[in-house]
């Protein structure tokens, strides 16, 4: 199988702690329906750094990225398909799947 990577992108986390916690579970239950597909489950980001070619040095990043999923899938569409189910969605978030090459290592 394949891997993908699945990268979360915005999303507004509910400020009520009951709505938090029920999407909390939502989201963990979709995670659990998945089973060994999952490589690594949702990894949250924060205090993100952006280093330039210029050398600079600047807090925060140029992107919306707020963390990532890795899965095994047999094709794109089929990573796609997870991705169509997941509750980040229903937050507001947008999802980027995309197929994680294999490199040598030397």
């Amino acid at each position: 199988m394949k891997q993908f990577v699945m990268v979360y992108l915005g999303g507004e986390q509910p400020t009520d702690p009951m709505e938090a916690n029920k999407h909390m579970d939502s989201y963990m239950q979709w995670l659990a329906s998945l089973g060994e597909q999952v490589v690594v489950p949702m990894i949250p980001l924060k205090d993100t750094t952006t280093v330039r070619s210029t050398g600079e040095v600047k807090e925060g990043g140029s992107s919306y990225m707020s963390g990532f999923t890795i899965l095994k899938a047999n094709t794109l569409q089929d990573a796609i398909l997870v991705a169509q189910t997941c509750p980040f969605l229903e937050i507001g978030g947008t999802l980027e799947v995309s197929e994680m090459m294999q490199m040598p290592v030397q």
